[in-house]
């Protein structure tokens, strides 16, 4: 049946040409870019869910997501958008197959074809964690092998920045991703992180290895539980003959522990580099199941060398579905280019028959020497396992005080032991990143022993911002109650902050203190008091000049008289200076002299000579006798009742009474 989306062309820009895939959620297509003129790849969301606010964010955060990623193991991201009622995003087309498809036709990987495999994913993973990206889907169906050779990680549509919420994408409450590949975090509390995508490659590299998932049910939920509470067996149990390095790195890149694992993807591509250089692993091509034969014909060798009765059909890899019901259907962005061979309903190849031979001598010799060797493997096991349950499970605590928090690490896990749990605390006298102590700290105890691991934070300190400066003092106390420290109140004078504004901390804002460490917050009361300058003597102008100048409201009061200041002359200010200082805009008054004080000239008509003087100058006036054949006052000038400045001179006429 033609697919109705062929022939379309979205945004006047991109003609469908074919469907490639279509899964539960979308549908891939290859299509013509008419304005560049190349072959891409677009990828349209279902009908059913492009009217779904939550499925149709998934899908432009994964073209945001791989947008933000330019890495040759990316697949590339280049458009997004919608047209004639169609979601779609548009992404660079890989011809070739996916790594599912690979093995599905052959079984599984050698050590070298798989390091081969997932070295480039998890080159391409590292540049996505450098970048603040998780994938978190990380499977078989998600690595695109092209027919040049080149690996590919596809479809970002679960991922999500570091930075984000950390919570695997739900969708009406309902987890979606891969059960299969899954971290115990991730089904477990919905968080993921770098180390999630480290435990799916780590699955991944166990299925190349051995051809299976490492755990199988009949429910998504019996596959999570086992996640959660079983550790990934050793792919040297499925395979015999794998190395012991190889077993280990599976083990590393699969805890249960996040803690336990490579940090990053770059993390874990240095140990896979470490493992090749001791096992000297020659870099071997990408395998990418092409032969003379023809390019969809894969070689079906490495079969898996136990059967898996739980293992779902390598044709259903589909999303699997916690708290609601399992939907079939790849999750990847493109499909294998060819079927593969037949296979039976647990994905194997069934065995063809053969006829029955006789036994020849050289096959009986080879039968006696494999019975011996298995006796002398057998007291080799019992001398092992004596050796185990006798002294071979129990190990040392190493002594990890003062060591880093990665080095402790891996001293632990060197020793056997499980670095569980990692807790930070605040220490005087270790310093940050270094282990304070341990529980169990030291002596034997048996191999997987979970040991408490306490690291140091450093010294806890805390500071008080300086943007509070300045701010009113209840803002500022309400600010500080966040802190664990005391907080007391001083006050102070300041010129440019108003009363009740924070001038300073002491300690000074900035300052590392320590827990319940006294702040002492000062406030400001306003400007300082200042004092009233002593202006007497000077012109009115010139002293009210002066006042202002300090802050003061001048007024100018009715002039007095003074017989010290000339007239014109300020003669008295209040306050007076010698009361000391006043606040800052206090009002001073100051009193203008209009010469010396006015007296009125007493009668001293009738009086002796020396009584009239000594009246006249108690008054203040001065005195000029005339003296006429006599001593009584006939006439004074001037004319008693008069009023006259203070000091003037009265002329007395003395002739006889």
């Amino acid at each position: 049946m033609t697919d109705p989306v062929v022939g379309l062309v979205l945004e006047g820009r991109y003609r469908l040409e074919e469907r490639l895939a279509r899964g539960g959620m979308s549908t891939v297509y290859a299509a013509t870019d008419l304005r560049l003129h190349k072959t891409v790849a677009v990828k349209v969301m279902a009908e059913h869910l492009a009217h779904d606010p939550t499925f149709v964010d998934r899908f432009t955060r994964e073209a945001r997501a791989a947008a933000m990623l330019s890495h040759p193991n990316v697949v590339g991201v280049s458009d997004q958008g919608s047209d004639q009622g169609l979601v779609f995003l548009v992404m660079e087309l890989v011809r070739g197959r996916t790594l599912r498809d690979l093995l599905s036709a052959r079984g599984r990987l050698t050590v070298a074809e798989a390091f081969a495999v997932l070295e480039p994913v998890l080159a391409g993973l590292t540049a996505a964690h450098r970048a603040g990206i998780v994938h978190r889907d990380i499977k078989p169906e998600n690595v695109l092998i092209g027919v040049d050779g080149v690996v590919k990680v596809a479809d970002f549509g679960l991922a999500r920045a570091v930075v984000g919420t950390g919570q695997t994408s739900q969708t009406g409450g309902v987890l979606i991703g891969t059960v299969a590949y899954l971290s115990p975090e991730q089904l477990e509390r919905g968080r993921a992180d770098a180390r999630s995508d480290i435990y799916a490659a780590g699955i991944v590299l166990y299925e190349m290895l051995t051809g299976h998932p490492p755990f199988g049910g009949d429910t998504p939920l019996a596959v999570a539980y086992q996640h959660v509470h079983h550790d990934v067996p050793a792919p040297s149990a499925e395979v015999p003959g794998l190395p012991w390095q190889v077993d280990e790195l599976v083990a590393r890149t699969t805890r249960r522990d996040p803690a336990g694992r490579p940090i990053d993807a770059g993390a874990f591509l240095a140990e896979m580099s470490d493992v090749r250089r001791d096992l000297g692993i020659d870099p071997v091509p990408v395998p990418t199941g092409h032969s003379s034969a023809g390019p969809d014909t894969l070689r079906p060798t490495n079969r898996p060398t136990r059967p898996r009765p739980h293992d779902r059909h390598p044709s259903d890899p589909g999303t699997a579905v916690l708290g609601g019901r399992s939907r079939g259907g790849r999750t990847s962005m493109l499909p294998g280019m060819g079927a593969g061979p037949t296979t039976d309903v647990h994905g194997r190849r069934p065995q063809p028959a053969r006829p029955r031979p006789g036994v020849p001598d050289h096959i009986r010799r080879r039968r006696s020497r494999l019975i011996v060797a298995v006796i002398a493997l057998m007291a080799v096991t019992a001398g092992a396992v004596g050796w185990w349950l006798g002294m071979g499970r129990w190990t040392d605590v190493p002594s990890l005080a003062g060591r880093q928090q990665d080095t402790a690490i891996d001293l632990l896990q060197d020793a056997g032991l499980d670095p569980d749990p990692v807790v930070a605390e605040w220490s005087e006298t270790v310093p940050e990143g270094e282990v304070i102590s341990t529980d169990p700290a030291s002596g034997e105890v048996i191999r997987g022993t979970d040991v408490r691991v306490v690291v140091s934070k450093g010294p806890e300190r805390y500071e008080v911002s300086p943007d509070l400066v300045g701010k009113p003092v209840e803002e500022v106390e309400t600010a500080l109650e966040g802190l664990p420290v005391q907080v007391t109140r001083g006050e102070d004078f300041d010129d440019a902050l108003p009363p009740g504004a924070v001038i300073r901390f002491d300690p000074a804002a900035g300052t590392p203190l320590k827990r319940d460490q006294v702040v002492t917050v000062v406030v400001s009361q306003g400007r300082a008091p200042v004092a009233v300058p002593d202006v007497t003597g000077q012109q009115p102008d010139q002293a009210t000049s002066n006042l202002e100048a300090l802050g003061f409201v001048v007024e100018r009061v009715e002039d007095g008289r003074s017989d010290q200041v000339d007239a014109g002359e300020v003669m008295a200010v209040t306050p007076a200076p010698s009361a000391g200082p006043v606040p800052f805009g206090s009002v001073v008054k100051i009193q203008v002299s209009a010469g010396v004080p006015l007296v009125t000239v007493p009668d001293v008509r009738g009086k002796t000579g020396d009584e009239a003087t000594q009246i006249l100058q108690a008054a203040g006036l001065t005195v000029e006798a005339t003296r006429f054949f006599g001593n009584s006052v006939l006439r004074q000038s001037p004319a008693a009742g008069e009023t006259v400045e203070r000091g003037t001179p009265v002329t007395i006429l003395l002739s006889f009474g």
